[in-house]
């Protein structure tokens, strides 16, 4: 356990409940905002879950709160940076001074990088990233004056929370970050009842990116006690919830238990950051072949666990209790084992995929991942050999089965 200086902070106010969207003008009138944009995606628009929130909107006309000044939803998969910088233009066009953010991972890291855009001056985001990662902390990354509500539909990322804005780069595929302090919402809205239509595969794979963020934190060589206790339960959650809400994604409690672990696995995974070969992995092969995150995360942890079981070895009694594994007696590397049998389990219980055969990747691509992922921003902590980068993706990519 980490015992030199550390820090953790949960900024962003949290609002749960079925159809807690109802406060979102109240909130953001309370934040001082007067004109607004809801930032979402096609998909959502013809779920009809846009509409649910932007007719909120209807009910604070005559100046009795703030007004919808626009809808933004050309909004791609990996917040791309074209697509944020043309949510940027848009905002400043219509003269907004306030976003809301409804949707996923892409949506919420997309208006994360029109929030720091905004703030910055910028027009390009990828100026603030030359590198593939900024890291502003504070008192040199200070408060970010844009009213700003965050209503998660996935079960997943938690970038409502979270101090980390992922946007890829289409000029060098690559998946870059922002990490400040006050880039996440002001408030997050959790209504499991916009996440009830969400398809089977797609709440398996966004609880799995949850679960990733967790297990990763937990055994994180800077963890603490507060990421601790934040990990552990948000797996809890995960293990109990994840294969019920699959099954019936009717079922409004189950959503809203994964609503509150992927917050807590993101809170974790924020603050304990250091050695996270998982997400490494599963960027770099986002980047280059599409992938979705938390398909590429569901897919690579049991096979990174097996292939680096030294980070995982110290904590695994624990890991081991939260997933309901019965190691009594055994050794630490027994106990690994079943642990990772457990994630496999799941990983089949909830219809998810052992390997990316799917996406028919070829030898030849799959040399590109060895320096994607050296050059990943993630490797920095926790840098893979070529040979272990290899081996791993032998495993995941089965070439010359169709």
């Amino acid at each position: 356990m980490k015992t030199t200086l550390s820090q953790f902070m949960l900024r962003t106010r949290i609002y749960s409940g079925s159809n807690s969207r109802a406060l979102v003008p109240g909130l953001l009138n309370g934040l001082g905002a007067k004109r607004v944009v809801l930032f979402s995606d096609r998909g959502l628009e013809k779920a009809g879950v846009v509409e649910k929130v932007a007719d909120i909107f209807k009910l604070t006309g005559h100046g009795s709160g703030p007004e919808l000044v626009g809808t933004f939803l050309d909004i791609a998969q990996d917040a791309e940076s074209h697509c944020i910088n043309k949510a940027v233009q848009y905002t400043r066009e219509v003269g907004a001074d306030a976003l809301l953010a409804v949707g996923g991972g892409s949506v919420m890291d997309t208006v994360k990088g029109v929030k720091y855009a905004m703030h910055k001056g910028l027009a390009d985001i990828k100026e603030a990233i030359p590198g593939g990662l900024l890291y502003e902390s504070f008192p040199k990354a200070g408060f970010i004056p844009i009213p700003h509500i965050a209503i998660p539909t996935t079960a997943g990322t938690g970038s409502e929370v979270s101090p980390i804005a992922v946007i890829f780069n289409e000029d060098i595929q690559m998946k870059t970050n922002i990490i400040h302090p006050f880039i996440n919402a002001d408030m997050a809205i959790l209504d499991p009842d916009l996440t009830v239509g969400l398809p089977a595969a797609i709440t398996a794979f966004t609880g799995f990116d949850a679960l990733t963020h967790a297990i990763e934190a937990l055994v994180s060589p800077t963890a603490t006690a507060l990421t601790d206790a934040q990990a552990l339960h948000a797996i809890r959650l995960i293990e109990k919830n994840l294969p019920v809400a699959v099954a019936d994604g009717g079922n409004i409690e189950a959503r809203m238990n994964l609503l509150h672990a992927s917050l807590m696995g993101i809170t974790a995974f924020s603050f304990a950051l250091n050695a996270i070969p998982v997400h490494n992995l599963a960027h770099a092969y986002g980047a280059l072949f599409r992938i979705p995150h938390g398909l590429a995360n569901a897919v690579f942890l049991p096979v990174v666990m097996e292939y680096i079981p030294q980070l995982y070895l110290p904590k695994v009694a624990e890991l081991a209790e939260a997933l309901r594994v019965d190691v009594k007696g055994d050794s630490a590397e027994a106990s690994l084992a079943k642990v990772v049998e457990k994630i496999r389990v799941m990983q089949h219980k909830v219809g998810l995929p052992a390997d990316f055969k799917d996406y028919q990747i070829s030898e030849e691509a799959l040399k590109q991942t060895i320096p994607a992922v050296m050059k990943d921003p993630a490797a920095a902590s926790f840098p893979m050999s070529k040979e272990l980068i290899a081996a791993i993706g032998q495993k995941v990519v089965p070439i010359g089965v169709k």
